[in-house]
């Protein structure tokens, strides 16, 4: 009887149990980033809390695929960051390399502000060939020109802690 009853405590409290993810890195520069955080995050399903402070973001859901969700939320609102537990090196690497482009429009990175476009900036100042760019704070957009790839520009945002669609 005592075997049964631990037993039922173990089933209990693993059914109760929560999953925590941990996203790192990710631009969080004022008031408007952490209120998108939170929100990009909540709204990925029920029972998930976001907390971002600084540039960590903790996740707690009660399923890890929920979890899951909430950090696809979060990038796909224009932020990026480190997921704990997950190595970037496990992605396959490509055998054939990527042709360079001339121009890019780069939508969805997360601009509230002036300190978010600086971001992205800097993010784009690091890739060597982008000449030109027009990020300004508040804008849905932005183009980049030089002679880059898109994987060396998508890196260098994600440095920045910033993600985006790349055209």
């Amino acid at each position: 009887m005592k075997k049964i009853f631990v037993s039922l405590f173990a089933l209990a409290a693993f059914a109760q149990a929560e999953t925590t993810v941990t996203m790192t890195g990710v631009h969080n520069c004022c008031k408007s980033c952490t209120n998108g955080i939170v929100k990009a995050g909540t709204s990925a399903g029920k029972d998930i809390t976001v907390t971002a402070e600084g540039k960590t973001v903790t996740i707690t859901s009660k399923k890890k695929t929920d979890a899951k969700k909430a950090v696809e939320a979060i990038i796909a609102a224009g932020y990026f960051g480190k997921v704990e537990g997950e190595e970037s090196a496990s992605k396959p690497a490509s055998a054939k390399a990527e042709s360079k482009i001339m121009k890019a429009t780069v939508t969805g990175v997360h601009l509230c502000c002036q300190k978010c476009a600086n971001a992205a900036i800097a993010a784009v100042k690091n890739v060597s060939g982008i000449t030109k760019h027009d990020i300004v704070s508040k804008a849905k957009s932005f183009t980049v020109e030089g002679e880059f790839t898109k994987a060396e520009l998508a890196a260098a945002l994600n440095a920045e802690g910033l993600a985006g669609s790349i055209n």
